[in-house]
Order: structure tokens, then sequence, then C-alpha cells
């Protein structure tokens, strides 16, 4: 009895579904502390650059709160490291549930996508509404924005993430090289400054940082009046489609070699 696309969706769900549980519980435990440190760590981020920054009688580089501005900055870049990290071993976390002919590499993928990028816009929903309720910021000019440099950063840290799990399913190695090659971000993406108001020269290799225009893209979203020099909404999008087709695209030619 041949199986209807309808049914074939629903058990996809559901499968997804399962995963996402299990991923919850292996990454947080079954106590809700697990979960509550996963929110507290980029919220400490962002309060120890805003206390240093203080210190030292710094302004903020754009707008009147120092939280508001590192956070903008802080949070998109941890969203995108924590997908391109967390999915880099997803295929070897769950080498023993791929015996089960219904479950799929991608499955797990996709699980652990959906997990990290809830965990992150609860993060960011509980992060920005507390600096809206303490006075130190005000909501969104511009949500849809905001919601776009989210959607298409996820997109991204899945492409790049997917790219990094098929590299360390044939080349362990890997692992300890993504980390050197992604640690130069934190100073590279805009986090701590405004970079329309650095050089040209400067201007022009930071545009090809992806990161970046992730960067700007929320901060246009949420600032009434920052007007980025440098973005292009394309440039990261572009960089998300080419990475997951690759990804995706490796995950089916290695496959064999995996088994």
């Amino acid at each position: 009895m041949a199986i209807s696309t309808r049914q074939l969706l629903a058990l996809q769900v559901r499968v997804i579904g399962a995963l996402v549980l299990r991923e919850t519980r292996a990454t947080f435990g079954s106590s809700q502390i697990g979960y509550l440190w996963a929110i507290i760590t980029p919220a400490a981020s962002v309060a120890v650059l805003v206390t240093i920054f203080s210190l030292v009688g710094r302004s903020p580089p754009f707008g009147n709160s120092f939280a508001l501005f590192f956070a903008t900055g802080v949070l998109t870049l941890e969203y995108f490291n924590k997908l391109s990290n967390g999915l880099i071993g997803a295929m070897d976390a769950n080498k023993a549930l791929l015996t089960y002919p219904v479950i799929k590499v991608t499955d797990t993928l996709f699980a652990r996508t959906i997990l990290i990028t809830a965990t992150y816009i609860l993060i960011m929903l509980l992060f920005f509404g507390g600096l809206v309720l303490f006075g130190l910021a005000q909501a969104p000019a511009f949500p849809d924005k905001v919601i776009e440099a989210v959607l298409v950063t996820g997109f991204l840290g899945f492409g790049f993430g997917t790219v990094n799990a098929v590299i360390l399913s044939q080349w362990e190695s890997w692992r300890h090289i993504e980390k050197i090659l992604t640690r130069p971000l934190m100073f590279i993406s805009g986090v701590f400054y405004v970079p329309s108001l650095l050089p040209p020269e400067a201007q022009a290799v930071l545009w090809w940082n992806p990161i970046l225009h992730l960067v700007e893209w929320f901060r246009m979203g949420y600032y009434p009046n920052y007007d980025s020099r440098i973005f292009d909404a394309w440039y990261p999008l572009g960089i998300a489609i080419g990475l997951t087709l690759l990804g995706l695209g490796g995950e089916r030619l290695t496959r064999k070699k995996r088994t």
C-alpha cells in the first residue's frame, strides 16, 4: 500500500519532533538549571563587555545604551557560532540512531537546528525585553528587519554547520582547524564598533565577512536611524544558500563512506 505525501510529511514531523526532545535532554539534562545556563551565558557575555567599556569611560559606539549596542552584535554572533559548532558533531553524536531506516542524517541536523534556534529566540526575547523593561532600550524600530536578520543568521549557521559536519566526518582534525578559523569573528564582525565609520580600506576588507552584514542587518532593524554603508542583504543570503547546498550535497556523496 502506497504511502501518501501527507503521511510521509506527518512521519517526518514526528521523527524530527522526537529528535528535538532527545537533543533537549542530551544537551540540557533533565533539570531546568541546564537550560537556564544556556540563557545566562550570552547575557553574561554582554554584561562583561558593558562593564569593561564603562570602566574605561567609553561612550556607546552608537545610541545611548552600551547593553543594546553590544547585545545586537554579541547575540547575533553567538547564535551563528552555536549553530556552526553545534551541528559539527551532529552526525557522530547520533550515529546509533541512524541504524533506524526512518531516521536520516538530515533529520538530526534539522532537529539540532530547531533546538538551538528556539533557544536563541527565547534568549533574545528575554534579553531585549529586559532592556526595554528597565528603560535601557526601546522596542525595535523595524521588527520585520530584525526577524529577517535572525532568519538569515540561522540559515547561514545551518549551512556552515552542515559543511563542518560533512568535513569532520571525513577528517577528524577539522574540529580544531575550524575553531582557529572562526576565532577572529568577534573582532571582525562589528561587535565593538560601527563598520561604516571605519576607513574605506578597512570596510573593503571587512565586507567579505557575512557575519558583519548580519550584525548590521540586526542593528538596522533595531535602531530607527542606523544607516549602514557596508550592508548587503544578498551577500550573506547567497553564502547561506551556497553552503547549504554544498553541505547537503556533500552529506549525500559521503553517505556510503560513513556507513
